[in-house]
């Protein structure tokens, strides 16, 4: 099981991935294409599924919190030490603490451009 130093780590590199998926500009050109393909068909449940998942923090954040923590549970052999319930609940806190940092991000900015 991961510690709460883990656990702050983990959510932060969450965040920032999340950030970097979701709005940063490196990936504006991928992210356009992306709403390009959906504009051609709007109608498909598919497309608006993917453009809903790359424009939401929250479902976003969710999936990149899961993969950040699967690789940190291998890479440090943590993987077969614990019951997937255990994991479960990492990637709950893990996905958790960075949805946090991402609604204070997105308060103080709000609050920033008044």
């Amino acid at each position: 099981m991961i510690g709460v130093p883990e656990l702050v780590v983990l959510a932060a590199a969450g965040y920032r991935a999340t950030q970097l998926a979701v709005h940063d500009t490196i990936l504006e050109p991928a992210r356009g294409a992306v709403f390009d393909w959906h504009a051609r068909k709007p109608d498909s449940k598919p497309r608006e599924f993917v453009v809903s998942l790359i424009s939401c923090v929250y479902c976003m954040g969710w999936w990149i919190s899961g993969a950040i923590l699967v690789t940190w549970l291998l890479a440090s052999g943590q993987w077969d030490g614990s019951p997937l319930a255990v994991h479960g609940m990492e990637w709950l806190a893990v996905a958790g603490a960075s949805v946090f940092m991402n609604r204070v991000d997105d308060t103080l900015g709000d609050l920033t451009a008044r």
